[in-house]
């Protein structure tokens, strides 16, 4: 595919209410997955995950092989045929997109919306065991939820046609071999998230309103899942970033995870990590810049305005297009901390990244009812360091790094001169954006910031021009 690095025509842009970048970025620190010898387990203080060597080539998919749920060409017509004679389930937007990330094979060796047993093996243990009597990670639910009058329609059937959410009744992939079971939402928002409090973005969209019960099944895709967005060339699958990757002669790939617009504290550490990398043997690091596609909550910067922002990041040279890969990750977003940080670790294992750069509070948000992190902010990296099915993935933690007023850039947080550096909150890079202020010179490249600025000075002439609302 063309344009790996960045588009070269403007992106279509959504509109919708923003939040900034999170300011603190992370540098590298050791951890117990880089140790070159094997250390021996303990009674005490149970198996210690250090390993032998480290690999130097891409790693394998879990399960052993990547999934491709794709229908291939020649047999698409004879299925869509098939599925015009199956009950009917009509998907959301949101099981598009977990459709999406199903037949692309992020959630190998998973082959559908999962079944019960699968289900309860992900809910309680956050892992799928395999036929080989090993573990692969799989910590959030992919379920696909149907009301009563969608079971009522299915029945006894044992296969199902599923259509899109645009209204058309055509199906375009079908559920074979169908389980139908009770969606215990209660249960399921619990574990997941760890409290039921209102206001959980994702269960607000995707597990409130949804049906009382869970299909799962084989899935079978009629052709590439595409959203027609100006935005479909970066959407490179496992395969093409793995074929991508050999492409470079990459012999490491550190991923890393972002829902943000890039500031430079976040290059830096992405920068410090190929530094490092060199410095331990590799010959070609290959950053796979990696930036979550699907559902975000309202206030997060629209997947357009950070796909140019990106961009603009590498048009300014903060960071390398050489030694740079950026794709998007077809997921929906579940602000659900360390249960999720798994997920996301587990789906860049599948694209071929042996290295996984995680920081503060990792796919965390504020308490939706109370004043804190709903998270703390250091059990991310701590659970990736012990998660099931990721002893094969490199974890990269990193310390905090802030804008240093003295050399006047972001730099790695130094204790004994705390007070020459500036912690950026959000709210208040929000605020520079939106009045137009420039935030402090080598926070952020010009370029990637006028996008933002841009960005908000549109969502304001729309308001300033939208008509008044009726009043009764």
């Amino acid at each position: 595919p063309t344009h790996l690095h960045h588009p070269s025509s403007p992106l279509p842009r959504r509109r919708a209410a923003t939040s900034a970048s999170a300011t603190l970025a992370h540098h590298l620190l050791p951890h117990p997955r880089l140790r070159l010898a094997t250390a021996a387990s303990s009674p005490r203080t149970g198996p210690r995950r250090g390993m032998s060597a480290i690999r130097s080539s891409l790693i394998d998919p879990d399960g052993g092989a990547l999934v491709d749920l794709v229908a291939p060409p020649e047999r698409r017509e004879a299925l869509r045929a098939e599925a015009e004679a199956l009950p009917r389930v009509r998907l959301a937007a949101v099981d598009v997109e977990w459709a999406h990330v199903l037949a692309e094979g992020w959630a190998s060796p998973l082959r559908g919306f999962m079944r019960e047993h699968e289900y309860l093996q992900c809910l309680h243990f956050n892992s799928l065991r395999l036929p080989s009597g090993g573990l692969a990670n799989m910590s959030l639910p992919i379920v696909l939820a149907v009301d009563d009058a969608a079971k009522d329609r299915v029945g006894a059937a044992p296969d199902v046609a599923l259509a899109g959410p645009d209204g058309d009744d055509v199906p375009f992939m079908s559920l074979s071999y169908v389980e139908i079971y009770p969606h215990n939402k209660e249960e399921r928002i619990a574990r997941t998230w760890g409290t039921t409090a209102p206001g959980l973005p994702y269960v607000d969209e995707a597990i409130t309103p949804a049906g009382n019960w869970l299909i799962g099944g084989d899935l079978e895709v009629l052709q590439p899942i595409k959203y027609n967005d100006g935005l479909d060339h970066y959407r490179l699958s496992p395969q093409q970033l793995r074929d991508e990757f050999d492409k470079r002669g990459a012999d490491a790939v550190f991923a890393f995870q972002l829902r943000n617009p890039v500031h430079n504290g976040h290059a830096l550490l992405m920068n410090d990590t190929r530094r490092r990398l060199l410095e331990m043997g590799f010959k070609n690091p290959i950053l796979l810049l990696h930036p979550l596609g699907g559902f975000t909550k309202a206030d997060d910067v629209p997947l357009p305005v950070r796909m140019e922002q990106h961009s603009k990041v590498l048009e300014d040279g903060v960071l390398d297009p050489e030694t740079t890969i950026v794709s998007i990750f077809p997921s929906p977003m579940h602000y659900a901390g360390p249960t999720e940080v798994q997920w996301h670790a587990k789906a860049r294992i599948n694209a071929g990244a042996n290295f996984y750069i995680v920081g503060r509070d990792p796919a965390g948000m504020g308490h939706p009812t109370e004043k804190r992190d709903l998270y703390n902010p250091d059990h991310g990296k701590k659970v990736l360091s012990m998660a099931p099915g990721l002893e094969k993935l490199n974890i990269l933690p990193f310390k905090v790094a802030a804008y240093d007023t003295v050399a006047k850039k972001m730099a790695f947080f130094e204790p004994s001169r705390s007070q020459d550096f500036l912690f950026i909150s959000g709210t208040k890079m929000r605020t520079f954006a939106k009045t137009g202020e420039n935030p402090p010179d080598g926070f952020m490249c010009p370029g990637g910031w006028k996008v933002l600025v841009d960005y908000y000075n549109s969502l304001q002439t729309e308001g300033a021009t939208a008509p008044a609302a009726a009043t009764v």
